[in-house]
């Protein structure tokens, strides 16, 4: 089964799958900051464009371009901006 997820007025939107691999979201950002918290583990890989990411405990931006991944623990939260229209991958576990 393949849900919608829908963030920010419309600005983030995914779609949520279960593969051999596990729960998975493919998404788009539009332009601007968010916030999100965390249930699970989290890796995030950028597909198109860039997300400059906060990592919980990071003092300083971190800027992830096409094929980069960052990875967030479970229960915490952490701040993605984009300056354009961005895709992502994110795998849970």
């Amino acid at each position: 089964m393949i849900n919608v997820n829908e963030y920010f007025e419309g600005a983030v939107k995914s779609l949520a799958y279960t593969s051999v691999d596990g729960k998975s979201t493919i998404g788009v950002i539009e332009k601007g900051e968010y916030q999100f918290g965390t249930d699970s583990h989290e890796t995030m890989t950028v597909i198109e464009g860039e997300l400059i990411a906060l990592l919980p405990d990071a003092k300083d931006w971190a800027v992830y371009k096409n094929g980069q991944s960052f990875e967030v623990e479970a229960n915490s939260s952490f701040k993605v901006k984009t300056n354009a229209q961005s895709s992502y991958l994110c795998k849970y576990r």
